[in-house]
């Protein structure tokens, strides 16, 4: 049952980075906050947050760069990536943790302004309490863990 939910977890995210390469491809020019479009998250996220490429290439290996809107509750599964996670926070409040269990006891609450970093191969989660605003810059890659959400 695990092996299979992580399968389709991958496919789902194979299938997104396709969609969101053809999107990273029109954003070659400055763009002022009204000229972005945003989009919903890919499958490999939960439903109800929305993102936007600002450039790279998520099917690549290079570095990405894209902003998501969290609405309040929202919350990211434990999860990995392959190379450092920047995460600065442009509005609202984020909690961020680290290990294969959401729990928000064992969060560090990042504010507006705030600056983290997620480094390669540490398994973190986050959950937001207010609407907020990340902008993140990474390659690609996501990787599922077994964790939990408590």
């Amino acid at each position: 049952m695990k092996k299979t939910k992580f399968a389709m977890l991958l496919v789902s995210l194979i299938a997104a980075q396709a969609s969101l390469a053809a999107r990273a491809a029109e954003m070659a020019e400055p763009l002022q906050p009204n000229e972005i479009k945003w989009s919903p998250v890919p499958p490999v996220l939960p439903a109800g947050a929305r993102m936007v490429v600002l450039s790279g290439d998520p099917a690549g290996t290079g570095l990405v760069t894209f902003r998501l809107k969290m609405p309040p509750g929202y919350q990211i599964p434990p999860h990995w990536h392959p190379t450092d996670e920047h995460v600065p926070v442009i509005s609202g409040t984020l909690a961020l943790g680290m290990g294969d269990t959401l729990d928000r006891k064992h969060s560090k609450i990042l504010r507006a302004g705030a600056y983290a970093v997620a480094p390669a191969s540490m398994h973190h989660w986050s959950t937001s309490s207010v609407h907020s605003r990340l902008p993140t810059s990474m390659p690609p890659t996501i990787r599922a863990t077994r964790g939990s959400m408590s």
